[in-house]
């Protein structure tokens, strides 16, 4: 095996399994929020609580109901993501017509209250739900062994960020989703139920933050707070990205993971910086973000 400047091989190939799955969480989450800022506007600050949400969901799926967990990776987005539906017809459709501020207002109070009221309801202990029986064990790469479960993760996230960019970029459904943030009143011309296209992008964005709570609980275990730091983060690269860019959430989201893992090799104490110093090298050379139009 290789060696560089005194890292060995094993553990830079450690963190950059580490970094890929990191990138998976960012990218997910970021895609989400890409979506719904690109389509709706708005600033959903609560993205994390959701996340949290969906991690909470299968825990209870799991541990209450005995859900396996290939079931509850389908029934804890939906049920959030349902949620979410709920909360934009009843509170959020109504702030589309105001500046983005209150929108950002709104969902950072829902963050708060969300994350409250479940540190209330089942306190602040996290809560460890472990890998799936399949999923469990380490693959032989033959230069190194691979985490099964890590690389489930990897593989199943980078799946469902091309679908979703593939939906939204390449299909008539995403043209109509697009043609209802330029133009609402024409695309109703078509028949087409443009509040409810909107509802459901919402609903979608809010699903997909929960998907990835699901993927990341047997990692990181669940707790009420879970996703306070992460989307400190998760923003800075959308803003990378560029604001409503999916592309370039994807891709930020995977690129930054890699560079924060490898950072841990060769300097840790930047690890929690770098992300936050290539925002600000990006905000300087290019306001719009990397993708951003």
């Amino acid at each position: 095996m290789f060696e560089i400047v005194g890292i060995s091989s094993q553990a830079l190939l450690g963190q950059l399994v580490l970094g890929l799955v990191n990138g998976s969480f960012y990218a997910m989450l970021s895609l989400g929020l890409a979506l719904i800022f690109g389509m709706l506007h708005i600033i959903n600050f609560a993205h994390g609580a959701f996340y949290m949400l969906g991690s909470f969901a299968t825990w209870l799926l799991m541990q209450w109901l005995g859900v396996n967990y290939w079931l509850a990776l389908v029934l804890a987005p939906l049920m959030v993501g349902v949620l979410g539906v709920m909360l934009e017809k009843a509170f959020i459709s109504r702030l589309y017509s105001l500046n983005h501020l209150f929108g950002l207002l709104f969902t950072f109070g829902l963050a708060l209250f969300i994350e409250g009221t479940m540190h209330e309801i089942l306190g602040g202990i996290s809560k460890p739900y472990s890998v799936p029986e399949a999923l469990q064990g380490a693959l032989n790469l033959g230069f190194m062994y691979l985490p099964t479960y890590r690389g489930w993760v990897i593989v199943f996230s980078l799946a469902v960020c091309l679908t979703t960019w593939f939906v939204v970029e390449k299909t008539k459904l995403g043209s109509y989703l697009r043609a209802a943030t330029e133009n609402p009143a024409l695309v109703e011309q078509f028949g087409i139920n443009v509040p409810l296209l909107i509802t459901l992008t919402y609903g979608a964005g809010v699903a997909l933050a929960a998907l990835s709570g699901v993927l990341a609980a047997p990692l990181y275990q669940v707790n009420p707070h879970m996703g306070v730091n992460l989307m400190i983060t998760v923003f800075a690269v959308v803003v990378i990205g560029g604001m409503g860019s999916l592309g370039g959430a994807i891709i930020t989201g995977f690129m930054l993971g890699i560079a924060e893992g490898l950072t841990k090799v060769f300097y840790p104490p930047a690890s929690n910086l770098v992300i936050f110093v290539v925002m600000a090298l990006v905000l300087v050379a290019r306001p719009n973000g990397l993708f951003g139009k």
